[in-house]
């Protein structure tokens, strides 16, 4: 979970009268800042998802339609399985299941269920693109072998940072607007 001081992660579990919200997260997920996640009864993460800044996942209308002084109103479960990604900004409304190694595209507004695989767009969402399903490597297979991950980012790391010596630092420090 990635929170930022001007996108905090709102993670929001009512539990009020016979409602009793449920979020359950599974392994190796990247949920960015500006998420708002609100359970009334069951929001189910599967392992591997990411959820890009700003998206909204809720299972309730969080009022009545007719009584708006009604607590919670209308209440559905959400599932996401294994692998899912949702995009910038995109909307997942009550009731939903997104299917394995599907994605949302960035802004979409998902009302309906999105079959495993697939590529889901728009408001309403609609199906873009079907994909493979033996092409994926999920962030679990990223996290497997800690040992060459921790390895690579430090490679990576000497890569990047290969200029910062002393003696540029200096020279940054006496011309600071030259770019090195």
């Amino acid at each position: 979970m990635i929170g930022a001081s001007d996108a905090i992660l709102q993670f929001t579990s009512w539990n009020i009268g016979d409602n009793e919200g449920i979020i359950s997260i599974g392994k190796y997920c990247l949920i960015t800042p500006g998420v708002r996640i609100m359970a009334a009864e069951k929001i189910q993460i599967g392992d591997a998802c990411m959820i890009a800044h700003g998206a909204y996942i809720s299972d309730a209308d969080w009022h009545g339609i007719y009584d708006r002084a009604e607590p919670v109103g209308k209440t559905k479960p959400i599932i996401l399985e294994d692998n899912v990604w949702i995009g910038d900004s995109a909307i997942i409304c009550k009731g939903v299941t997104i299917g394995a190694n599907s994605i949302i595209g960035a802004g979409a507004v998902v009302t309906k269920n999105v079959p495993a695989n697939s590529v889901y767009a728009g408001n309403p969402a609609r199906l873009v693109k079907k994909l493979d399903d033996d092409e994926f490597v999920t962030r679990k297979d990223f996290y497997k072998d800690p040992k060459k991950l921790a390895h690579d980012f430090d490679m990576l790391d000497k890569y990047t940072l290969g200029e910062n010596t002393f003696f540029n630092w200096i020279k940054s420090l006496i011309n600071p607007d030259e770019s090195h």
